[in-house]
């Protein structure tokens, strides 16, 4: 049923029976994307199903709050396109203010201006703090050294919080704008969920072996030969995470420590989180290179609690990507070792290439749901 924006109301009256706090959402700018409410009634999750509004005519949304939904005394929320890259901005392309009502029956009419768009506009004064930790920082497994950097959240100076912290490879590509392939921009979309007070987080990027980057990244005999992946995953487990601990305030529990990577770094996340569920708890896995076939030995021996996969492919990668990553997820399902301690979510972006530009959209999405998603952990 399409309703008339001026008479929306009073058809929501006749029509559906005046229980319940009614929200009534008119956009000025409207697409094909679903609108989500989420608040202080949801721990602001922004993909949230069951908190996803009602189109019923271009630019009009509807949702229900059942009569026995126990709503907070002031309901507090904002409206979003499914994540914080395009929530809500006024008509000046500024941050809104939770909204907030203290009803609980009848009808809430609320307008949006604009939508935020690819994670514009930012506000500098939240980028995170970038840190070269070290532009040689010592791998004694491979003896070799790498740049690694720290991305600290932008209060970290005067805030006195620990943080969860996440790995990820291949820095290179995460936040250099002179990046040959272009990057994921991760600087800039921590600085739109800090605005919001989501993702608040360390981020520690290792940056690749050029040339031996896909050796490092492989681990043990396959079609790519003898990989050093091993030795690498021994690093990051032995070396580096005991000194980020030591110099930042992270939190350092398995609950609070994730990996993750894209393509062959993305396999090299897979193992390392397999090897070492002891220390990642956290798999943020794009486009897995699982076209390297690589034998994949579960560690199941002792129960470190939830493990949380969060998936990524693109249809229009290769033939076979979301073959091989359906496969994956289905064989982590059907492994002794979940045992109902894993939870995967698999994102699929039929239209989605492999490059930075797909990864880069997966990526806040990802870390809110892996972190900061609590109805999920």
């Amino acid at each position: 049923m399409i309703f008339d924006k001026t008479h929306f109301s009073e058809d929501v009256m006749e029509a559906k029976i005046a229980t319940g706090l009614h929200i009534i959402l008119t956009t000025d700018e409207d697409d094909s994307r679903p609108v989500y409410i989420s608040g202080n009634f949801n721990e602001w999750r922004t993909q949230d199903k069951d908190f996803m509004m009602e189109r019923v005519g271009y630019g009009l949304y509807h949702f229900k709050f059942t009569h026995d939904f126990p709503l907070p005394e002031t309901v507090l929320y904002k409206f979003t396109k499914g994540d914080w890259s395009a929530v809500e901005i006024d008509a000046n392309e500024e941050r809104t203010e939770n909204r907030s009502t203290t009803k609980h029956t009848g009808i809430q009419n609320e307008h949006v201006y604009k939508w935020r768009r690819n994670w514009l506009p930012f506000k500098p004064n939240f980028l995170p703090q970038i840190q070269l930790i070290s532009d040689e920082f010592e791998i004694p497994q491979l003896n070799t050294t790498r740049k690694v950097w720290a991305l600290l959240p932008h209060d970290y100076d005067y805030s006195g919080e620990n943080y969860p912290v996440m790995y990820l490879q291949d820095a290179q590509n995460l936040f250099n704008e002179n990046a040959e392939y272009g990057n994921w921009e991760i600087d800039k979309k921590l600085a739109v969920m800090s605005e919001y007070k989501v993702g608040k987080i360390i981020i520690i990027a290792v940056e690749h072996a050029e040339e031996d980057r896909i050796k490092e990244y492989n681990v043990g005999e396959t079609i790519l030969g003898k990989g050093q992946g091993k030795k690498y995953i021994q690093f990051l487990v032995e070396t580096l995470k005991p000194y980020v601990d030591s110099n930042f305030r992270t939190k350092k529990e398995r609950e609070f420590t994730g990996i993750g990577g894209s393509s062959m770094g993305g396999l090299i996340s897979i193992f390392s989180g397999l090897r070492h569920p002891e220390i990642f708890g956290k798999l943020m896995i794009f486009s897995p290179s699982l076209w390297v076939v690589p034998k994949m030995t579960i560690k199941n021996d002792e129960d470190y609690g939830n493990t949380k996969i969060y998936l990524y492919a693109g249809g229009d990668e290769s033939d076979t990507m979301i073959e091989h990553v359906q496969a994956f997820k289905n064989s982590m399902i059907e492994s002794e070792f979940v045992n109902d301690k894993m939870k995967i979510n698999l994102s699929i972006n039929k239209l989605g290439k492999h490059n930075e530009t797909y990864w880069s959209d997966e990526f806040p999405k990802a870390i809110e749901w892996l972190f900061f998603n609590t109805k999920d952990n």
